[in-house]
């Protein structure tokens, strides 16, 4: 019987607040609906466009962008509606036509006094393909520019890390270092989800209290939004406390993390694996507003990624087959040049592998002449004596005049 009145009691809460929620959005609509039968203020903007408005109004005002062909040039392309105002006493409305724009406007007039779900920017960004337009709603003045902006980097940037995180899946997958540094980034966000669970241990356990945690969801979500907004200020006036939250949160993870180890199940590393792939999809995917050509882009890189490694092979040949690579003749000074070169590196070698346990220098010594001059060599002395040195020079000396001297006489004959 008891457990029948709290459903009731509770039931009551909810169709109150309901209630009370539906008489405030039409006592707050009254005069605002009426504005579906004036003439709207819709400003359609082109690139460049200036638009100043003065303040004292208060009206909503909506300004549209109809957008340009899409074509695969445009592929990074940003079109950006930036705002300029002095205070922030203004709120913002997005739609693809002035229709939605209304719609939302009038839906957000009907909500509580307190409006979580309102959004301040003042760099605005708008479909740069598709017709979409924003309403500004302010008491003061203020000035819209719209910018298009030809090439975004950080679109750029966002499709070749979505490239790279895609092939470095598989190498990240093993990597105990990417183990530890998800596992303590994880383990600092993840603690904020334990301070919640502790404040909810808190609240009393009544269906009242029930009633007012589902009727004012809102109030949370528009706590969450605030501290989101003002998240710089308070890591600016807070440092010392941010700081000490984060390392002591990561050192924890480090621990928890240290004390269960990398993983060693392959299933375990395939999973990564995949999810990471995953999320470089769809950062390639949400790279650009070109949706098209970014679902072209993952299903090369998918084809790509998944193309037999026997098939690759055998183009390859066949390429070679019908196209050789054109050698390149080296001339004379690059020959001596890189002979130089290769005979340096080849003796490097050549001393630490004889300096390495890998090389037994006892039974080498006893195969050699000279085990005093094998010793000075790997000590890094030359492996050419003078005598040697002087031999090559005549040798070299005599052919290069033979070499000559048989070209004069071939010269004269002739």
């Amino acid at each position: 019987m008891v457990d029948h009145f709290r459903f009731f009691e509770l039931g009551c809460v909810i169709l109150s607040f309901s209630i009370l929620q539906i008489v405030i959005g039409q006592c707050s609509t009254g005069p605002k609906i009426r504005q579906r039968g004036n003439a709207l203020n819709v400003w359609y903007l082109h690139p460049g466009t200036r638009l100043r408005v003065d303040g004292g109004l208060g009206e909503l005002r909506i300004y549209c962008y109809t957008g340009r062909p899409k074509h695969i040039i445009n592929i990074w392309q940003t079109a950006l509606l930036q705002l300029d105002i002095v205070s922030d006493k203004y709120e913002l409305y997005g739609g693809a036509n002035e229709n939605e724009v209304l719609a939302e406007y009038e839906q957000h007039q009907s909500f509580w006094a307190i409006s979580p779900f309102s959004w301040k920017q003042k760099d605005v960004k708008l479909n740069p393909f598709n017709r979409s337009c924003v309403g500004i709603h302010s008491s003061e003045g203020y000035e819209v520019h719209l910018n298009i902006i030809r090439i975004d980097y950080w679109k750029v940037l966002l499709l070749g890390a979505g490239v790279l995180l895609f092939i470095s899946a598989p190498k990240l997958s093993n990597n105990p270092l990417f183990y530890y540094v998800c596992g303590i980034s994880v383990g600092i966000c993840a603690s904020f989800l334990v301070l919640v669970y502790m404040m909810s241990k808190l609240l009393p356990k009544r269906p009242i209290m029930y009633g007012f945690v589902i009727g004012g969801w809102t109030v949370g979500i528009y706590v969450l939004q605030y501290l989101w907004q003002n998240l710089r200020l308070m890591t600016e006036q807070y440092q010392n406390h941010v700081l000490s939250y984060v390392v002591f949160t990561g050192i924890v993870s480090f621990v928890v993390c240290y004390r269960l180890g990398p993983l060693t199940d392959q299933r375990s590393k395939n999973l990564i694996k995949w999810a990471l792939q995953g999320t470089s999809l769809s950062v390639i995917f949400f790279s650009s507003q070109y949706q098209e050509a970014t679902v072209a882009i993952i299903i090369i890189i998918l084809v790509a990624y998944n193309f037999p490694a026997v098939w690759t092979s055998k183009l390859l040949a066949f390429w070679k087959r019908y196209f050789p690579p054109q050698a390149k003749l080296l001339s004379e000074a690059e020959y001596y040049e890189q002979g130089a070169k290769e005979t340096a590196k080849a003796l490097k070698e050549l001393r630490e592998y004889c300096s390495s346990p890998d090389c037994n220098a006892w039974k080498t010594v006893l195969k050699l002449k000279d085990p005093l001059r094998f010793a000075s060599f790997i000590a890094g002395t030359s492996h050419l004596s003078d005598e040697e040195l002087l031999a090559y020079e005549s040798e070299a000396r005599r052919t290069f005049s033979e070499y000559y001297t048989d070209d004069s006489e071939s010269g004269s004959e002739c």
